[in-house]
């Protein structure tokens, strides 16, 4: 039992000496000093130091040699209301202040705060800020007169504020702001100072409203004679303008009309020699897109049948091949069924104690063969269809890679050509396309009355037919629509390559 007393009483000064030295670890808080007092060491003059300032953070305080304590940074405002305070001048006034003050983080004013501030109150303090602060106000009011008092603020709170810091940094204080609210005096020099300077703008403001009357007076004359001169100037130079405009625009009318005239004519006989020559190629170009279409189609369906032809052949030898598989199959499995029958009839010839085991033996063995047979028939069966399917397409795929071949070949090897060979197989699906956009036009009777009259593009009524026609989308817009290009030999010219050069006027 003694070994285990020790232990536990050495556990237990253990866990109290280390919960004791956690507890002497302190945390500064941010709105304070830290202060460790006690023996903290030597500055770096080598002297001893009174004490230790943390500000933010934390610092191990020892027991018994060390102690901590803690100053407050919250700001502290003090109102020095200093009366009867004597300018440079002589004169006595009065000067309301609040002053706001705290203590400072630098480190010098630290270590001043912790030798001279540790232990006092805030009250304590606010008296001790104030005898100073009042002492140095009295010293820079007596180096100003009260015209820089009252006029040069910035000046005033400037010197205030660096008379004051140092003082105030002494005993490790800061100052945050100052504000003067009001000056007064006795004699009442700063209210005839008041009353002197608004006077002074009273008057200055009067002589220039009469200034600024006396410029508005002649300027204003000075408008006005300007006016009636620009006015006559102006009429006179409208009346000028009016008469040359109306000369002007009689001229440009009479050429205009004579422009117009010639132009008409001219453009009336170019316009009819256009039509003509566009027309007689138009229907050239129809005639030979029919004739390439034909050939087309032609020559398709004879590739089409061809085809056809080949896959059909291939179609019964592969078939042929699937039945004699089959047949061999059935072949098999009558072998296996007589071989049965010969087992069966050699197991009667046995003493009865072995007829019933060698027949289930038998039995077996032939049920379990004619399964196996019948199986292996069906995957034959089943491999011998999908290798034909599989040669016909293969056929199919070599013969059209053949024809493609082909086409590039008749196309000169040129690929974008062959493209478009083939595209003209499906020019009858496209020519039925443009068909069905008017193919349920619902149109019982057409009456045209045709006075014969007609214009220079021609009678109404083939002006009509034409009107109806051009109403069905072109082929050579539908094969834009879908993204390809027609070949020149169906599109024909281009009506920049239509149109004759300019011919002479006659």
């Amino acid at each position: 039992m003694t070994p285990l007393i020790t232990i536990a009483v050495i556990a237990v000064v253990i866990f109290a000496t280390i919960t004791a030295l956690l507890t002497r670890y302190k945390r500064c808080p941010s709105d304070k000093i830290l202060v460790i007092y006690g023996r903290t060491g030597t500055d770096k003059d080598g002297s001893t130091s009174s004490a230790r300032c943390i500000h933010g953070g934390g610092a191990f305080v020892w027991p018994v040699i060390q102690d901590y304590s803690f100053l407050d940074l919250k700001p502290i405002s003090i109102e020095a209301n200093l009366t009867n305070a004597l300018s440079r001048q002589n004169i006595r006034i009065d000067v309301p202040c609040r002053f706001t003050v705290a203590i400072s983080t630098e480190s010098d004013s630290m270590n001043n705060a912790a030798e001279r501030l540790l232990g006092l109150s805030m009250q304590e303090i606010q008296e001790l800020a104030k005898d100073i602060l009042f002492g140095q106000l009295r010293l820079v009011i007596a180096t100003m007169t009260i015209e820089e008092i009252n006029s040069d603020r910035d000046k005033f709170l400037t010197n205030i504020t660096h008379n004051v810091e140092a003082e105030l940094k002494k005993i490790g204080l800061k100052l945050i702001n100052v504000n003067v609210t009001d000056l007064r005096d006795e004699s009442g020099y700063i209210e005839a100072l008041g009353k002197e300077a608004a006077a002074k703008a009273i008057n200055e403001a009067k002589i220039s409203v009469a200034e600024q009357e006396k410029v508005g007076e002649i300027g204003k004359a000075i408008a006005d004679r300007d006016r009636d001169t620009r006015i006559a100037e102006a009429q006179r130079e409208r009346d000028i303008q009016i008469a040359q405009t109306r000369k002007d625009k009689e001229v440009v009318i009479a050429a205009t009309l004579r422009d117009e005239a010639i132009g008409k004519a001219e453009a009336e006989k170019d316009t009819r020699i256009k039509i003509s020559e566009a027309n007689s190629i138009a229907v050239q170009g129809e005639n030979e897109a029919k004739i390439t279409i034909a050939n087309s189609e032609a020559l398709r369906r004879e590739r089409e049948a061809e085809a056809n032809r080949r896959a059909g052949a291939a179609e019964k030898v592969q078939q042929a091949k699937a039945l004699e598989e089959s047949y061999v199959a059935e072949q098999k499995a009558e072998a296996a069924r007589a071989d049965r029958e010969r087992s069966s009839q050699l197991a009667n010839t046995i003493v009865p104690a072995e007829v019933a085991k060698q027949r289930a033996i038998i039995e077996a063995q032939a049920e379990a063969e004619r399964i196996r047979e019948r199986a292996k028939g069906e995957a034959d069966a089943i491999y011998a269809k999908m290798e034909a399917e599989a040669k016909g397409l293969y056929e199919i795929l070599t013969k059209q890679a053949e024809g493609y071949k082909e086409v590039v070949k008749a196309a000169g090897g040129d690929p974008s050509k062959a493209f478009q060979l083939l595209l003209i197989e499906k020019l009858p699906e496209l020519v039925k396309i443009q068909v069905e956009a008017v193919k349920n036009i619902k149109i019982d009777k057409v009456t045209v009355w045709d006075n014969a009259g007609g214009s220079a593009d021609g009678s109404t009524t083939a002006n009509f037919i034409s009107g109806m026609m051009k109403s069905v989308p072109p082929l050579n817009d539908l094969f834009n629509m879908a993204g390809l290009n027609l070949p020149d030999y169906l599109k024909g010219k281009d009506e920049s390559q239509k149109l004759p050069p300019h011919l002479p006027e006659q």
